[in-house]
């Protein structure tokens, strides 16, 4: 299996989707602040660019299963992706660009979900293995952030739509050249049939606890550059410290499949959603303080990368077959809903509360989080 593995066809595709991220969620907002919108029309449009999270994952990942091709869905996904995001350079208009970001997230949003399912029948029975190729993700993350960081300081934030064109169109080639994979059937948690693996016991529960989790960063992904930026931070700073939780985020990703077998996934969740109310409190209370802000940033290891790393392999455990792409796609949902709705809310408290309070709900919504993936992963074990 090994030898057949397309580690660097599969790894670059990871690679360039979250390079995309890496300027969609640092640069994204102070673009479109250079544009002149508020702070609520950046949260809404922040939010609709997560809302075809709800939706595209969910019709891309039946079509999918029905089709029998992800790859074909990830390609087709990613052409149009990359075509659609060309409507940005055309208006500038608060309704152009919401349309412009709805559409062509629409379709980015589907690749990822099919993606990873691709990912994972391509290790298959060797799943743990998923964390050494999509660390090149975080990788790509930080190569990006950090060398647009670099350019907006000396260029200005015009660039970040160029720089994310480029991105688009290398993520098309990646999906180009990766191979598919047929799925297993292996025995699911809860049954194959995707409505009954939902129904299991624990299920529900822990897609809650995702959404909570998710619904905790919507502060984080929308307003942290604005943040640092209201407390006199400067790009060339700003860009390693959304770096360096990628970084602390890869050294997790080398690990987990070792800490897995031995604390078992409710206890390294739990203990994750916990460190990422720590991280918002820090951030929203100390964000004058560097060495505190640093401390906060290698969090990211535990509020994303224990939380990733263990939450895509629990989805996969319990659905299998032709529920697999339903799965993930549900998986992908969470996010789409979490950081939509804490995007949207943190935009509009934020001139009323101010950005340490609203760091501080958020910190709150980890907390239930936590208390969620607690209950769930315990009745989900038992159900085994």
């Amino acid at each position: 299996m090994a030898d057949a593995l397309p580690y660097w066809r599969l790894s670059s595709f990871y690679f360039f989707y979250f390079g995309i991220v890496g300027v969609l969620v640092p640069y994204w907002a102070p673009y479109l602040k250079s544009l002149g919108f508020s702070a609520a029309e950046i949260g809404e449009l922040l939010a609709v660019s997560n809302i075809s999270r709800i939706v595209a994952p969910s019709v891309w990942g039946s079509l999918a299963d029905r089709l029998g091709h992800r790859m074909r869905v990830v390609r087709a996904a990613s052409l149009v992706a990359c075509v659609g995001f060309l409507g940005v350079f055309l208006g500038r208009s608060y309704w152009w660009l919401a349309a412009v970001m709805l559409v062509f997230t629409f379709f980015w949003n589907a690749a990822l979900p099919q993606f990873e399912a691709n990912t994972l029948n391509h290790l298959w029975p060797a799943e743990h293995r998923y964390s050494r190729i999509r660390l090149w993700g975080s990788v790509g993350f930080i190569v990006a952030v950090v060398a647009v960081g670099w350019l907006v300081d000396r260029l200005g934030v015009g660039l970040v739509p160029y720089a994310m064109l480029a991105l688009f169109a290398a993520v098309w080639l990646s999906a180009l050249a990766t191979p598919e994979k047929a799925g297993a059937f292996g025995r699911a948690a809860h049954g194959n049939g995707f409505w009954q693996a939902l129904r299991g016991a624990g299920v529900p529960g822990f897609f809650l606890a995702c959404f909570l989790i998710q619904l905790s960063h919507g502060p984080y992904y929308a307003f942290f550059s604005i943040y640092l930026q209201e407390h006199g931070y400067r790009w060339e700073s700003i860009g390693p410290l959304w770096a360096l939780g990628v970084v602390a985020e890869i050294g997790v990703f080398l690990v987990i499949h070792r800490w897995l077998p031995r604390y078992g996934e409710r206890l390294l969740l739990v203990v994750a959603f916990l460190l990422a109310a720590l991280r918002w409190l820090l951030i929203g209370a100390l964000p004058e303080s560097l060495p505190v802000l640093v401390f906060a940033q290698t969090l990211h290891a535990a509020s994303f990368g224990v939380y990733h790393a263990v939450g895509i392999g629990t989805v996969n455990r319990i659905f299998r077959g032709r529920a697999q792409g339903r799965g993930q796609a549900l998986y992908s949902m969470t996010y789409g809903v979490g950081v939509s709705l804490g995007s949207l809310l943190s935009g509009y408290l934020w001139l009323d509360l101010g950005g340490m309070w609203v760091f501080a709900l958020a910190a709150l919504v980890a907390v239930a989080s936590a208390w969620m993936a607690h209950l769930s992963l315990g009745r989900l074990a038992v159900s085994e």
